[in-house]
């Protein structure tokens, strides 16, 4: 059963992995938006940089090492996308993303809490 810590870790890295995904979604915007305006542009480019600071502020607030919170980072960004996926495409992930997802969610809790 998961620990207190280990739930605050998990709940550091969605907020971590939601904010990588919407700077980027911001940043793809500013850059391949067709905007007349070239001042929405620099807003838009902004508001992107200023959202993965968050993102990075948020990973790095994890009280693992780093390269523990790397696997399980991936793990949790591989779930935040497919629940992006479904919410804004209605899409659910085909068999073989099921199977690598298990790969990668099994790997990150692998190399993050096994403790030999």
């Amino acid at each position: 059963m998961p620990s207190l810590g280990n739930l605050q870790t998990i709940a550091l890295l969605a907020v971590a992995a939601l904010l990588e995904a919407g700077g980027d979604a911001v940043l793809r915007t500013a850059l391949f938006g067709h905007f007349g305006l070239t001042a929405f542009r620099i807003v838009l480019f902004v508001l992107g940089a200023a959202v993965l600071l968050g993102f990075g502020t948020f990973l790095n607030l994890a009280p693992l090492e780093f390269r523990d919170v790397v696997g399980l980072y991936i793990a949790v960004l591989f779930i935040v996308w497919q629940v992006i996926n479904f919410a804004f495409f209605k899409t659910l992930p085909n068999s073989h993303t099921f199977i690598g997802g298990i790969l990668i969610v099994s790997g990150g809790m692998l190399v993050s809490f096994w403790k030999p």
